[in-house]
């Protein structure tokens, strides 16, 4: 008679793990209704959500990659085999390309262009392997954020009554809010490269009249004395903030968002110089 043990929970059936495409989709959603829930862009959330992204898609990207490369070695193995060489027989017959590429008698025989691909392999295989790692950790990162921001909602919710909500008025298509804290800086500060506020069809807050862009230059790097007045106009936001009800301001690739009192946080890079605003301060209201 065979005796048979079965392990506690061994029936038990295992969620499966979501498709990181599907969990980075579905986190999204849950950020962009925090979003809305909270008046605005939240930076802190913005900036995971972006770097989970980047890493999601480098990681998609490296897997096509190592696709590729693995057909183009299986058809060395097929046209080495043609020639009649015993290591291209281990190639075709090997259910992970991966496990029979180490041995030197294989890339002894090969050309250095099929070395070349061969060792190219081994790299992707390595690469997409860390960048998978990295991915997932970026989601969990972005799951996490979230968590942290729903078990803020009553602190958020009480700093979102104290401002009130307004919507736009007047011929500018601004709220009030942002018509006193424009004037303000203007009064306060030179702005020779000009400002731009509203921005209809924007999702954010330069759609809804909540967003002014104040310029430290033309688009390039803005030199020392223009630097400066962008270093001053950021820190009179953070001091009269709380006092005009400013929500958060984006400045030399920092951002400084007052929903979450973090202080200035790094954001990832953004493709270029306003895009990642060292050419002017963002200032968005509540």
């Amino acid at each position: 008679m065979i005796l048979t043990t079965t392990l506690p929970g061994a029936g038990a059936a295992v969620a499966p793990k979501p498709k990181p495409q599907a969990e980075l989709k579905k986190l999204t959603q849950q950020a962009a209704s925090l979003n809305k829930r909270y008046r605005g862009q939240i930076q802190d959330l913005e900036e995971v959500r972006v770097r989970a992204k980047k890493a999601n898609d480098r990681a998609g990207g490296l897997k096509r990659e190592l696709a590729r490369a693995e057909r183009e070695v299986t058809e060395i193995a097929q046209t080495t085999y043609m020639g009649g060489s015993l290591d291209a027989v281990q190639l075709i017959g090997a259910a992970d390309v991966s496990s029979v590429l180490g041995p030197a008698a294989m890339v002894s025989h090969l050309s250095s262009e099929r070395a070349r691909k061969l060792q190219r392999v081994q790299e992707l295989i390595a690469d997409s392997k860390k960048a998978r790692q990295q991915a997932d950790q970026k989601i969990e990162d972005l799951k996490k954020e979230i968590e942290a921001l729903k078990r803020k909602r009553r602190s958020i919710e009480r700093l979102l009554a104290k401002y009130g909500f307004q919507t736009p008025s007047g011929g500018d298509g601004l709220t009030p809010r942002m018509v006193s804290i424009r004037n303000a800086i203007l009064a306060e500060f030179p702005m020779p490269y000009g400002y731009g506020c509203l921005r209809p069809g924007d999702p954010g807050e330069h759609g809804s009249g909540r967003a002014c862009d104040f310029m430290m230059s033309r688009g390039t790097m803005p030199g020392q004395v223009d630097s400066e007045r962008g270093d001053a106009l950021a820190q009179w936001c953070i001091q009269n903030g709380p006092r005009l009800g400013i929500m958060y301001i984006i400045w030399k690739q920092r951002y400084y968002d007052v929903r979450t009192g973090a202080g200035w946080r790094p954001m990832s890079d953004r493709g270029g110089i306003t895009a990642n605003h060292w050419d002017h301060v963002h200032v968005s209201v509540f």
